[in-house]
């Protein structure tokens, strides 16, 4: 995708996760803290309002923009996850003024190691990687992009759905132990958001 293409994205992904954001809370209101969907759209709100400035920037240089905005506005774990894995993003693709499949794909992998290391998390804890790596193997198996998102789409998807028979083991919805059965993870939704919302512009 070109440098239109991403702002255009972060611009309908602004957008959905707002639309989205009462839900994101409800979920997260059964197991967490209740106050997930109102982090991430605090998170997208800032960078929806720098949008118009990202023409001016290469694709890498707006992956560490909204990496370093997430950081800044987003409260909970949610902000320094991430945020870095933005920023990792970010500088897998450099100054590019397109970002093409391969280095996205390299840099969404480099992102989950960072989002792992810093959460110390690791599949089947009930956690957004939980998403993210089923998404990941599928992006890897594709050449083409379309494809490849499509079909990571559907991984994470159903990747969602399996959180509601995980024990949360991370976070604060380990706090509840066995009752998180039959809740799906938060983190895990709003990805899953957030990568519907690129296969359908791609």
């Amino acid at each position: 995708m070109n440098k239109t293409k991403l702002i255009e994205i972060l611009g309908r992904t602004a957008d959905v996760i707002e639309e989205n954001k009462l839900y994101l809370t409800e979920l997260d209101t059964e197991i967490g803290d209740g106050d997930h969907g109102i982090n991430m759209a605090r998170g997208f709100a800032a960078v929806k309002e720098k949008l118009s400035g990202y023409e001016e920037m290469s694709c890498g240089a707006i992956f560490i923009d909204v990496g370093k905005m997430f950081i800044k506005v987003v409260a909970g774990s949610s902000g320094p996850l991430y945020g870095s894995a933005f920023k990792v993003i970010g500088k897998t693709v450099g100054d590019s003024e397109e970002v093409t499949y391969i280095q996205f794909v390299e840099g969404f992998e480099k992102g989950i190691a960072k989002i792992q290391a810093l959460g110390m998390a690791k599949e089947g804890e009930k956690t957004m990687i939980d998403a993210m790596l089923p998404a990941l193997r599928e992006m890897q198996k594709a050449d083409i992009a379309a494809d490849g998102i499509k079909n990571a789409v559907a991984a994470a998807e159903k990747a969602v759905e399996h959180t509601k028979e995980i024990i949360a083991t991370k976070g604060r919805a380990s706090y509840v132990g066995e009752r998180s059965i039959g809740h799906q993870d938060p983190g895990a939704t709003s990805f899953y958001i957030m990568l519907k919302v690129l296969s359908e512009a791609l």
